[in-house]
């Protein structure tokens, strides 16, 4: 019996009888033999409720069916009979729900199932194998990139890759290496080797694999959940991880990117600077990563470039002649060349006597006199109509020499988080992204010759 604000309900599954509408119904007037109410007519009560049995048999059958109380719906005679003694009709169902079995998994023997397609026992006349236990598909199983050789004629298949580091398996040379973090094998053990001691003892992942993880987000921009698959971890720890590491591979790096003493510079000067800019102590110039659409509109104006159309950072960087980063400033948005020169501390290095090379952007000759620098850019026409002769000549050999700086920057955009639209996650990161960059191109250690 369910008790609710209608009175007593009929239990039954779906069924929305109860005594509340009964009642009503008892009400009206019976239009066949005239009473006030059907409550007085001798007409057969439109249905009736029936409490469960008592008796034991019939008791236990009631509770198998439903195991409340029923109303006459579900009689065949419309009540309890000596020939139907039970509700059996309108259920709430067509029949009785089946149990439902476990399903059995059919492992795969060495010997096949055998069928006998003769009458008579003994040697097999042929031999079948059943089609759901020949072997597994590869492509329905995880991570089957890093598993070995599958016999697909057998069960057995090598596992052994399984427990040697994502790493070991992904760099087998250099070009493998190149490939996924953008420098050499050798200095990417020799890097490995010295921020190991840094690794989370948390994580189950090894240090190598860390480390190879977060390079090869730098170097191919491989998206959280490729990354993930990769590795085998969750999109969360790959976030966690690269988070992790961006901040102690920023931290002990940043010497990979040394200000160079004026000897050093001079000594690996290139044969194209040798002849008509000698004394140059570094060539600068601005460039810019796209970035992701902000939703904040003010971030957006603040990050958004008209030469790109879109929203981006911009920074400085500074190289010597040689091709080597000497400097990599923060990342700005939407800011001007003279700006990010004065404002990201470039200058501070600088020392009296020494020559920066920029581009006709850099209208910075006045910052660079008062500490006694020299200023080399290509000339301007300056409202005139033409340019001399001699400033013809001289803005040739800044464009051929100009072109090294163009190559470094070559070499940094080779990281595809940068050359690629940087994701919006990534902006607090950005400025420790830039610095190691800059510092695994110089590690790589492939200068313009000074021949």
């Amino acid at each position: 019996m369910s008790l609710r604000s209608s009175g007593t309900t009929c239990a039954v599954r779906g069924c929305t009888n109860n005594r509340t509408k009964l009642s009503q119904w008892l009400k009206r007037e019976c239009y066949e033999h005239k009473p006030k109410t059907k409550a007085e007519c001798p007409c057969q009560r439109w249905y009736s409720f029936h409490c469960l049995s008592q008796k034991d048999e019939p008791k236990r059958t009631w509770l198998k069916n439903l195991n409340l109380k029923e109303c006459s719906f579900h009689f065949v005679d419309k009540k309890p009979t000596q020939d139907n003694p039970y509700p059996t009709l309108f259920l709430g169902y067509e029949k009785p729900p089946e149990k439902r079995r476990r399903p059995r998994t059919r492992h795969v023997t060495d010997e096949p199932d055998v069928m006998e397609v003769s009458g008579e026992p003994g040697p097999t006349s042929q031999t079948l194998q059943d089609a759901q236990t020949q072997w597994s598909d590869p492509a329905m199983e995880d991570h089957i990139y890093s598993k070995g050789p599958t016999i697909t004629c057998g069960v057995t298949t090598a596992q052994s890759s399984d427990s040697l580091p994502v790493a070991e398996l992904t760099l087998k040379d250099d070009t493998d290496c190149l490939l996924y973090t953008g420098i050499p094998l050798l200095e990417f053990k020799t890097l490995v080797s010295c921020l190991q001691h840094f690794a989370p003892k948390s994580s189950t992942l090894p240090a190598e694999d860390q480390i190879l993880l977060t390079l090869m987000k730098f170097r191919q921009n491989f998206v959280i959940a490729d990354l993930a698959k990769r590795f085998k971890m969750s999109p969360g720890q790959v976030s966690k991880t690269l988070k992790f590491w961006i901040d102690v591979i920023a931290e002990h790096t940043q010497d990979l990117i040394p200000w160079l003493p004026r000897e050093t510079i001079k000594a690996t000067l290139p044969k194209a600077f040798m002849d008509s800019f000698p004394n140059t102590t570094c060539i600068i110039d601005c460039t810019e990563s796209v970035l992701q659409k902000a939703k904040n509109l003010d971030s957006r104006t603040e990050s958004y470039s008209h030469y790109y159309a879109s929203n981006t950072v911009k920074y400085l960087v500074a190289t010597a002649p040689s091709g080597i980063f000497m400097y990599i400033s923060e990342a700005y948005g939407g800011k001007c060349d003279r700006f990010i020169t004065q404002n990201s501390g470039f200058l501070d290095h600088l020392r009296a006597g020494d020559e920066v090379m920029g581009d006709r952007g850099f209208t910075i000759r006045d910052l660079l006199e008062e500490r006694n620098v020299r200023l080399i850019m290509p000339a301007f026409t300056r409202k005139k109509s033409q340019l001399t002769n001699e400033q013809v000549t001289r803005t040739r050999r800044i464009a051929n020499v100009r072109i090294h700086i163009e190559q470094t920057i070559r070499r940094l955009k080779v990281y595809k988080i940068l050359s690629q639209t940087v994701p919006i996650h990534f902006v607090t990161k950005i400025d420790k992204i830039l610095k190691i960059c800059a510092a695994l191109v110089n590690l790589r250690g492939e200068l313009i010759s000074s021949k």
